[in-house]
């Protein structure tokens, strides 16, 4: 079987008129957009927008009532797939304290599939190990148990488990809950870095908008269909996201001015 075609010139995932429904109720329609490869795109929206619903559908886990879905020219949960895709959901790090396992341990999950599950040699193996703990920076920590490392430690771990893989696609569903400032700054560098040093496409679903404009390549606003695609640094300030929205004011805005006016006479 011929393994997946990975060029500049194939759009690393295409959505085409994509409609999906849950409990018979619509919570995508028409979606349509494509993410080239090497970009950092965030996916952005409110509780209920439909971002998970979009990634489950990337992943295959759900299934597309109309319309498709491409990831390098591959239909979801295709073979070609195998080892491409790496996913790291939003408990993936979060990992119960009773569960005893190292970072290199952890890392090392994600290097077996289907594909390779009898032919992968263990000098490969550890050296694809190596090569994900190194990228997330975590050589020092490789034998520390997960349950000791900090929250911003735990999500590059599980970052690494999906770069083990040699994964090319990396989906991420808000890393950034739950970890201080300076973990998020080191973890955004660090996507950055995947991006624009090992060439690796991103899609990551996030609340933090301040943080997605100062570091996506573009942003991807989802509210019952695409509100916004476009570069990060054009994305639209509160009032116009708004009008986006058709979220209308609802004060009066000379009535307004006159009772802020008369509580400061």
């Amino acid at each position: 079987m011929d393994a997946v075609d990975i060029t500049l010139g194939t759009p690393a995932l295409e959505v085409e008129n994509l409609t999906v429904l849950r409990s018979g109720k619509i919570i995508l329609k028409d979606i349509d957009f494509k993410i080239n490869k090497g970009e950092f795109v965030a996916l952005v929206g409110p509780n209920g927008s439909g971002k998970s619903t979009l990634m489950l559908s990337v992943l295959g886990v759900l299934k597309a009532q109309e319309g498709s879905i491409k990831i390098y020219g591959s239909r979801p949960m295709s073979r070609k797939l195998n080892g491409k895709i790496g996913w790291v959901s939003q408990a993936a790090a979060n990992l119960p304290k009773e569960i005893k396992i190292t970072v290199r341990e952890l890392v090392s999950l994600g290097v077996v599939n289907a594909t390779n599950l009898f032919s992968l040699n263990i000098k490969d193996r550890n050296n694809d190990i190596g090569n994900a703990i190194k990228m997330v920076g975590l050589e020092e920590e490789q034998h520390t148990d997960i349950s000791r490392l900090s929250g911003g430690q735990r999500q590059r771990a599980v970052i690494a488990r999906a770069l083990a893989s040699n994964a090319e696609f990396i989906m991420l569903d808000e890393p950034l809950v739950g970890i201080d400032r300076d973990a998020r700054n080191s973890l955004l560098k660090l996507l950055d870095i995947l991006c624009h040093k090992e060439n690796k496409t991103i899609l990551m679903v996030s609340h933090d908008l301040t943080a997605m404009r100062q570091t996506a390549h573009r942003i991807i606003y989802l509210e019952e269909g695409i509100r916004y695609d476009g570069i990060s640094e054009d994305f639209p300030d509160f009032s116009t996201l708004a009008g986006l929205r058709g979220i209308e004011h609802v004060h009066d805005h000379d009535l307004l001015k006159t009772v802020q006016k008369g509580e400061e006479d």
